[in-house]
């Protein structure tokens, strides 16, 4: 099952002599359109997925039954690498795109991300995908809350699970070719205490660029720009968080 990553997302930076309080009418805000975003991606991608996978001819579009099972066809291949894609193009695209443009980009990495993914309620039974979107969900809301209610700083632990993130990364290409379960089990637990911890982080850290935002006079475009790719960042952490819960805990299909 595939996994996806998309750490810094943009070329803005807070002054350590700012507030990172975010209790500004603007920093409000700016988390509100975060968040809303996020779930925006998360409602476009849920559908997608729904589709593609309970309608027949969907479905054959991106599979073929063959004796061993699904095969996946060269659109199915095409579609699990369009996400990456759309990823790159947003983050080193993001000071030249317009906000609508990125806007577009991302509601389509949503939607195309949604169709890739549309092959785990092939797999899995609905109650562990209900079961694990329901756990990933409270852990997801508990760690946003902390991330953003905590006085600590957490960009040191923030590096730490990066580098950990990076380390998982390099053990699942490995595990590609070893094909190790207990492998595969442990890259699992530590892929759900990664960005378990990752999601406490970001949120700190889009905090701190909303209380930015009142002091730096940003326009309207770059605002919004700013929250779509901060909602990337969350969409990616809880999304990851969901895979290995599901990897972890799922239940396939007979």
């Amino acid at each position: 099952m595939d996994n996806y990553n998309q750490r810094e997302f943009s070329n803005y930076t807070v002054l350590d002599s700012q507030p990172a309080t975010g209790t500004g009418t603007v920093a409000k805000k700016f988390m509100a359109s975060v968040f809303l975003w996020m779930f925006v991606a998360l409602g476009v991608s849920s559908l997608f997925a729904f589709l593609y996978a309970t309608s027949p001819s969907l479905t054959a579009e991106l599979y073929t039954q063959t004796e061993r099972g699904l095969r996946p066809t060269t659109l199915s291949w095409v579609i699990t690498f369009a996400p990456f894609a759309f990823l790159l193009i947003m983050q080193f695209g993001m000071n030249r795109l317009s906000a609508s443009s990125l806007t577009f980009l991302f509601l389509a990495f949503a939607a195309v991300l949604g169709i890739s993914l549309s092959n785990i309620l092939l797999i899995y039974t609905a109650g562990s995908v209900i079961g694990c979107f329901a756990s990933a969900s409270v852990m997801f809301g508990i760690m946003a809350v902390m991330g953003y209610t905590t006085d600590k700083d957490l960009t040191s632990f923030g590096r730490i699970l990066t580098m950990g993130l990076i380390g998982i990364i390099v053990a699942m290409v490995i595990n590609m070719f070893i094909r190790s379960s207990v492998t595969g089990y442990i890259i699992s637990i530590l892929g759900v205490a990664i960005f378990t911890g990752l999601t406490a982080y970001d949120t700190q850290k889009l905090k701190r660029i909303g209380a930015g935002l009142e002091y730096e006079g940003t326009s309207e475009g770059d605002t919004k720009k700013l929250a779509l790719m901060g909602a990337l960042s969350l969409y990616l952490d809880f999304l990851n968080m969901f895979l290995f819960l599901l990897q972890l805990f799922g239940n396939r299909k007979d």
